[in-house]
């Protein structure tokens, strides 16, 4: 491997010497003309009336004022509904491993919920308070939500500890901002041990020199192993290897190393990598194909805006047919025909936008997107059913629930269910029947969540439910009563209801 000191020196001399070339072999940001980023947080939370923090009348508690550490969230939690004492009752890793695993793919309603309960404003446990803040960090990152995620270690203090700083470091490296860790890194090394993070930094921040020297002092010690090394030869010395082969691609690669791929001209495709790197193809510099995957990808998991993926479906004429054209085509025809405001257009396009979004798992984004342009449209047969329905799943369910477009006994239990009162005359399935069980009137609290409650530990009651939800979605009916019981318990009607909605509207395997 021709790693040579001398030659790397005087490059880095040279490089030096001329602003601007030391960039090159990544695209150039011009940080320090820039303000800093604003997180773009994603409008998919929920957001309820205060909610019950505990199942008993109110308590007077004293606690220490030095206990009292101040709270971390991107979003006040008086818009929220949830309790600044969110995660204080509980034991913090008892609450991680709920934050990290609860699952809710393919589940809108506890998408949002996680993401309102990931960036609610709320105090950290009085033990390890960084224990539970690292975990919203890692599953931030884990569902796509990499700028939110940046933005909450900042606000926590990025560098007030190695763990938040690895987050952070990440996190920019996904978002194109890695020049603000670099800088971090530069001033204080101890934050990271990682010599192929310093010597990236040092690239990145014109110091090449310092870069050759670090590169072949963890070569001499044997810091580094091949890959990385060969990997960091080409990113310090592309001249070097014009024209030879590809590297060979990493199965799991690091988002430091997605980056320098990115930096010697062989990027990676994100497709089959986790959803975090899908940020990095909304960029400008990928193609428009690639990046209407990665928002489809995050409009699917809650970590996208849905206008941000109308905005590219409507930016330019599809480039071809079959796959996301198709859904592209059929959003731009619905799209003209609601602003040309003809019923007779939008009842012809309607179908076709309808079977797009449930072919790519994007009811609830063109619902959110088209509902409240849809309800004042006199329409009939099927495109009206449609219509009903994509306003059922939107946050205007309740209004949808006075103008049914049919008498049928389904669409008449739909709209006493949205009205947060399925009537249990009109249920047939075993689901409907279980779904009226669990919003009946004077329903107990399950004795889980009453136990949790009592003890003041709001946040981990809310992530115990969602994860029984999990289990109804799956099948499981009593899981079904109880979780529905136990969200309206706790004060998230919204969530209840619109969760028992999805149930019955949306396919599920």
């Amino acid at each position: 491997m021709p790693t040579r000191i001398a030659a790397l020196a005087l490059g880095g001399l040279l490089l030096t010497a001329t602003s601007g070339l030391a960039r090159d072999p990544l695209a150039a940001i011009d940080w320090l003309k820039t303000a800093p980023p604003v997180a773009n947080i994603p409008d998919t939370l929920l957001l309820e009336p205060p909610v019950a923090q505990s199942a008993n009348g109110p308590e007077i508690t004293v606690t220490p004022l030095e206990r009292l550490l101040p709270p971390v969230g991107l979003v006040s939690h008086v818009r929220t509904g949830l309790p600044i004492t969110l995660w204080q009752g509980s034991p913090p890793d008892r609450v991680s491993d709920l934050i990290r695993e609860v699952p809710v793919s393919g589940l809108p309603a506890m998408q949002s919920l996680l993401m309102t309960l990931l960036l609610s404003e709320a105090r950290p446990p009085f033990r390890d308070a960084d224990q539970v803040l690292l975990a919203r960090l890692d599953r931030l990152t884990e569902i796509g939500a990499t700028d939110p995620a940046q933005a909450l270690v900042q606000e926590a203090g990025p560098t007030a500890t190695a763990a938040r700083f690895e987050r952070w470091f990440d996190a920019t490296l996904l978002n194109g901002d890695e020049d603000r860790s670099c800088a971090a890194l530069t001033a204080d090394p101890y934050l990271k041990q990682d010599y192929t993070a310093r010597i990236f930094c040092a690239a990145r921040r014109g110091d090449w020199p310092t870069a050759a020297l670090m590169m072949e002092t963890a070569h001499a010690l044997d810091l580094l192993d091949g890959d990385q090394m060969a990997l960091l030869d080409r990113f310090l010395n592309p001249d070097l290897y014009e024209g030879m082969p590809p590297l060979p691609t990493p199965s799991a690669p690091s988002p430091l190393e997605f980056r320098m791929f990115e930096a010697i001209g062989e990027p990676m495709p994100t497709r089959a990598l986790p959803r975090a790197f899908a940020s990095a193809d909304l960029r400008d510099i990928t193609g428009w194909k690639a990046q209407l995957e990665a928002a489809e990808r995050l409009t699917r998991s809650r970590a996208m805006n849905p206008n941000q993926l109308l905005g590219l479906f409507t930016e330019r004429q599809p480039a071809a047919s079959g796959g996301i054209w198709d859904r592209v085509a059929a959003v731009q025809r619905f799209d003209t025909a609601l602003a040309t405001g003809s019923a007779e257009a939008i009842q012809k396009t309607l179908p076709a936008l309808w079977t797009a979004a449930r072919e790519a798992g994007l009811e609830i984004a063109l619902a959110d997107l088209f509902a409240p342009r849809l309800a004042p449209v006199a329409l009939d047969g099927k495109a009206a059913r449609i219509a009903w329905r994509l306003r059922l799943l939107s946050s205007e369910y309740e209004s949808a629930a006075a103008t049914p477009p049919d008498s049928s006994r389904q669409s008449r239990f739909l709209a006493s269910l949205a009205q947060g009162q399925p009537d249990a005359d009109l249920a047939s399935s075993a689901l409907e029947k279980a779904i009226a069980r669990g919003f009946a009137p004077g329903a107990p609290l399950p004795a889980a969540q009453k136990l949790l409650l009592d003890q003041g530990r709001l946040g981990e009651s809310i992530l115990v439910t969602m994860k029984s939800f999990a289990h109804a979605a799956d099948g499981n009916l009593e899981a079904t009563v109880l979780s529905l019981t136990a969200f309206r318990q706790m004060g998230l009607e919204d969530t209840a209801r619109r969760a028992a909605l999805q149930l019955l509207l949306l396919p599920r395997g």
